[in-house]
């Protein structure tokens, strides 16, 4: 997990014109009801396909 999102896959930017892998594996994580999505890591040139993770830290109640 980094920066509140875990990576599920990665795949290369230069995939074969008309090809969406990236895309295709998302919609296939969000059919089974995870709220998948992609990005693009511009550092490694690769589309990453992610599921962003609520921060479960509980926030300070401040007393009255």
């Amino acid at each position: 997990m980094t920066n509140g999102r875990t990576v599920l896959e990665r795949f290369p930017a230069g995939g074969p014109r008309g090809s969406w892998p990236a895309e295709e594996f998302a919609r296939a994580r969000r059919q089974e009801g995870q709220p998948a999505e992609v990005v693009m890591d511009l550092a490694s040139d690769a589309f990453l396909v992610i599921v962003r993770v609520a921060d479960e830290t509980p926030e300070l109640a401040v007393a009255a």
